[in-house]
């Protein structure tokens, strides 16, 4: 049987982002579980991956600093742009926040006010 999910590395990020395979509500408990568990197990390290990527920006603005070749300096700005983009990438990802369980309706939200 064919896994409802799987995490792979996504090479531009640097992390591995969540796939479903099915609708987060045809996942089983367990299986819910367990996602939830190895997603907040990567989260904890996109701190440090954004990190990361901020150093190879600071090395790339030293770089721009000293550079006198106008075709290296866009080159490298380029470079900037596309490490900002990532940063900002990870920080949407970090905010990612998936409910153990699904939100009741209304209906079912009235039944249990009232026991």
């Amino acid at each position: 049987m064919k896994p409802n999910y799987h995490f792979a590395l996504n090479e531009r990020l640097g992390i591995e982002l969540p796939y479903l395979h099915t609708d987060w509500e045809e996942l089983s408990h367990e299986e819910r579980h367990d996602m939830i568990l190895r997603w907040e197990k990567i989260k904890a390290h996109i701190p440090d991956r954004i990190m990361e990527v901020e150093k190879q920006i600071e090395q790339r603005q030293l770089q721009v600093a000293q550079e006198e070749d106008w075709d290296t300096v866009c080159r490298l700005y380029e470079e900037i742009y596309t490490f900002a983009s990532i940063i900002n990438d990870l920080h949407i990802w970090a905010r990612v926040n998936q409910d153990f369980e699904e939100t009741p309706d209304l209906a079912e939200e009235h039944q249990n006010r009232e026991k």
